[in-house]
C-alpha cells in the first residue's frame, strides 16, 4: 500500500522508490552482522528491506495507525523489533541487542535532535546512513565560516567522518515534501565519555547568538570570560573572535581546558 498524505505535524514523507531504498542500503554499507535502528518505519519500505539485509532491526514507529499495513508488510520477518513509540522519548540506549547502525528516513521533525543525541546516548553506534532535508545534511559537513555551519556542525564533526552523500528527488516520496532532501552517511570516529554533556552545551550557548563574539555568548550564560580569553589567546585566536571562526577541534580543546 502506498500512502497518498501523511500526517504534517509528525513530518511523514513515506518512501516510494525501491532504488534509493537500495543506495540507503549500499551507503549504510549493510552486512548480515549488522544490528540497524531505523526510526520512522512508516510503512515499512525501508524495513522490509533492512529485513533481508541485516541481522536485526529495531523499527520504530509513532504512528499507531501505520501498524495494521506494517505489520502486513513484515510479516514472516522474525528479524525485526518492531517498537510503537516517540523515539525522541524512547530509551533507545537499552534496546537488545544494542543497534550497530542507525539507518532511517527520519521524519523532518526529530531529524537533527535524534541525530545529535545518537552521538553519545546510542555508543553503539558506529555508522549513521539517514535520510534528511538537504539543508539539514549540508549543515552537518559544514566547513567552519559558512553560513550552514553551526552547534550540529561541531558536534557531528567531531564525532564523525562523512562517507557518502546522495542528492534525493522530491518524487520519491509520498507524499512529495516542498524542500529537497538528500542521503547522508557518517562512520563513528570518536567514542564520548562525560565530557560530552559540557561540550555540547558549551557549543550550543557559542552558536546562541551568532552576532556575539564567542566569549560575549557563553558571558551571557555565567562563564568566566577571562578563561575563555586566556584560551583563546593561546589558540592563536583574538579575544572578539566569533565561534563561526573555530573548527570543530577547537571546541573540544576550550573545553578540555576547563
Amino acid at each position: 500500500m502506498t500512502p497518498v498524505s501523511g500526517k504534517r505535524e509528525l513530518g511523514q514523507h513515506f518512501l516510494a522508490d525501491e532504488n534509493i531504498v537500495r543506495v540507503a542500503g549500499r551507503m549504510a554499507l549493510l552486512a548480515p552482522e549488522d544490528v540497524v535502528l531505523e526510526v520512522g518505519a512508516g510503512f515499512g519500505m525501508l524495513t522490509g528491506y533492512l529485513a533481508e539485509q541485516a541481522g536485526y532491526v529495531h523499527a520504530i514507529e509513532i504512528d499507531r495507525e501505520l501498524l495494521p499495513p506494517l505489520r502486513e508488510r513484515l510479516a514472516g520477518a522474525e528479524n525485526v523489533n518492531l517498537v510503537v513509540a516517540d523515539a525522541l522519548r524512547y530509551p533507545l540506549a537499552q534496546l537488545e541487542p544494542a543497534p550497530t547502525k542507525l539507518v532511517s528516513n527520519l521524519p523532518y521533525n526529530v531529524a537533527t535532535p535524534l541525530v545529535v543525541e545518537s552521538l553519545d546516548a546510542l555508543r553503539s553506534v558506529e555508522l549513521w546512513c539517514v535520510m534528511v532535508q538537504r539543508e539539514v545534511a549540508d549543515r552537518f559537513f559544514a566547513p567552519p565560516g559558512t553560513k550552514d555551519y553551526g552547534a550540529v556542525s561541531v558536534l557531528v564533526q567531531l564525532t564523525a567522518e562523512r562517507i557518502g552523500f546522495h542528492p534525493v528527488s522530491r518524487t520519491v516520496f509520498r507524499p512529495p515534501p516542498n524542500v529537497d532532501s538528500a542521503l547522508v552517511s557518517f562512520r563513528r570516529k570518536r567514542h564520548w565519555g562525560p565530557e560530552y554533556q559540557a561540550l555540547k552545551r558549551f557549543v550550543r550557548d557559542s552558536f546562541a547568538h551568532r552576532r556575539k563574539t564567542l566569549v560575549n555568548s557563553q558571558g551571557l550564560v555565567g562563564r568566566e570570560r577571562e578563561l575563555a580569553e586566556g584560551v583563546l589567546e593561546e589558540m592563536g585566536f583574538p579575544a572578539d573572535v566569533r565561534a563561526e571562526r573555530l573548527r570543530p577541534e577547537d571546541f573540544l580543546r576550550i573545553v578540555k581546558s576547563r
